[in-house]
């Protein structure tokens, strides 16, 4: 979504960093075009003067101007006011703090995404905060709302208030809270009708279900494509009703994200969720801190992190680092670090949220792109080989490599280039076992290109792990990993012994 606004940034922000020492007209030129990137960006225009104002007042003063680095210093300037904008640090997280069941009621207009996002919310109430939950539809305008809420509820398995015909809204919402009282649920999420504009019909129906069943979180569902329109939906159902938090769907796709910018800004009320996909399980929480670092480029480590957590098996990870170590690491192995990767989201996803990696992953897309279904093939490589060749590789000759590629529907070359990278990894991971940092440096710079894919070792990837001139080797328990996160984001220097990656930690 915020594509185009991060490639503009990044532009402004490059030329500053290559100089040496700032003027105020330097500033201003460069905050000149932050604004106008913001404006193509959809961000309201009172929104966007008040930022810059904001970053100008800060990046003016004789901190940023005599910094041994300003133009990192602006860059984190800037970071700061966009966090801000997006909300800073007010606590954006569900409230309970009632006596059970806690309701929570969605409202919004139709066709936001509503129906789908209150099955997202019971989902992840459920699995990630082990909170039991209940689903009623309160729709009884669109043909099949209820039904489709009855759907989705089975599909994530959330249980939902049994469809009763002819109910009023009302005796619907009183009903479901008298159920989750009896059945012990924790959370009732009320799933309200919504209407193709405002009116006062609608707001009369939301006013009457909040008297019925007083939620603790009224949560407004708003379509980020919409643009502004999503802002100006958001400002009038908060003057109509109390408003406690905002859902934006469909932040995954190719609108240009001024309706999440300027969100907080207009309404007052924070940005509690955000849709990244289709499937029930693409919601997240809104982190400004966070969607802030993907904007300006330094990529979303956090999110990587708990993604990660929530699929990948820590114990099997744990064998699996075991086996690197000693250089066992087989064909089974590697096909395991290829469904982890699919489970991620593909490859794509990964360097999406990895810090200093947005013009890599640029560099990619305009190649092509990482396509995930390569993946597959290597996985589908691996899965008709036979038990004995999976755990030894060795005994692959042209006649099973024939048979292979027969079974897989790939060709001889592509098996070659798998066995060849699978090689080259086991090596890697036991050289690593041995030696740290230093024998994974090595191993690195023989690498030509044997990845997966066709992708051989990033360029300077070697430099990365070799230490500056009059450094000390560094293991990997000595590596400060924050400070190189800064570093490659553009936030700070980069860490003593860490200098060797070229254009990094170096003044220009």
């Amino acid at each position: 979504m915020f594509e185009s606004l991060s490639e503009r940034l990044g532009s402004v922000f490059e030329k500053l960093r290559g100089k040496g020492a700032l003027e105020e007209k330097d500033v201003d030129a460069a905050l000149r075009e932050v604004r106008i990137a913001l404006l193509e960006a959809d961000v309201a225009l009172p929104v966007a003067k008040d930022f810059i104002a904001r970053v100008k007042e800060r990046a003016v003063g004789t901190e940023v101007l005599r910094s041994v680095t300003p133009g990192q210093q602006v860059v984190k300037i800037v970071h700061d006011a966009l966090v801000e904008m997006l909300g800073g640090d007010v606590d954006a997280a569900l409230n309970f703090a009632t006596t059970p069941p806690a309701a929570i009621m969605m409202v919004g207009l139709q066709g936001s995404g509503k129906t789908t996002s209150t099955a997202k919310i019971a989902l992840r109430l459920q699995k990630r905060e082990k909170k039991k939950v209940l689903m009623a539809s309160l729709d009884t305008r669109r043909p099949a709302a209820q039904e489709q809420l009855k759907i989705l509820g089975e599909q994530v398995d959330v249980k939902t208030l049994p469809i009763i015909a002819g109910q009023a809204p009302r005796d619907i919402a009183r009903r479901a809270i008298e159920a989750g009282r009896l059945g012990g649920y924790d959370v009732v999420m009320l799933d309200t009708a919504g209407r193709l504009s405002i009116d006062e019909q609608l707001m009369a129906e939301v006013a009457d279900i909040a008297r019925e069943t007083n939620p603790i979180e009224t949560l407004l569902v708003v379509d980020s494509l919409t643009g502004q329109d999503a802002v100006q939906t958001a400002q009038k159902f908060k003057e109509r009703t109390p408003v406690t938090g905002v859902v934006m769907t469909r932040i995954d796709g190719d609108a240009r994200g001024g309706a999440a910018l300027s969100m907080r800004a207009v309404t007052g009320a924070p940005i509690k969720f955000i849709g990244v996909g289709e499937k029930l399980d693409a919601l997240d929480t809104f982190e400004p801190e966070r969607m802030a670092g993907r904007i300006l480029g330094m990529g979303d480590i956090v999110s990587l992190v708990e993604k990660a957590s929530e699929e990948i098996d820590v114990a099997k990870a744990k064998k699996a680092a075991k086996k690197m170590a000693k250089g066992e690491f087989d064909m089974d192995d590697l096909a395991d670090q290829f469904r982890q990767m699919r489970k991620m989201g593909g490859l794509g996803a990964i360097m999406g949220l990895m810090p200093g990696m947005g013009k890599m992953k640029k560099m990619v897309d305009q190649a092509g792109g990482l396509d995930d279904r390569e993946i597959v093939r290597q996985e589908a490589i691996i899965s008709s080989m036979t038990k004995k060749e999976r755990k030894s590789p060795k005994v692959l000759n042209a006649s099973r490599k024939k048979r292979i590629a027969a079974g897989s529907g790939t060709s001889v070359q592509e098996i070659n280039k798998l066995v060849k990278a699978h090689r080259q990894m086991a090596d890697m991971m036991k050289k690593m076992g041995r030696g740290g940092m230093k024998g994974l440096a090595s191993q690195l710079a023989g690498m030509g290109g044997g990845m997966p894919g066709g992708m051989g070792a990033p360029a300077g990837a070697a430099e990365l792990m070799k230490p500056s001139k009059g450094a000390k080797s560094q293991d990997t328990e000595e590596i400060d990993f924050d400070a190189v996160e800064k570093a490659l984001s553009g936030q700070a220097p980069m860490p003593p012994g860490m200098g060797g990656l070229p254009g990094l930690g170096k003044k220009k």
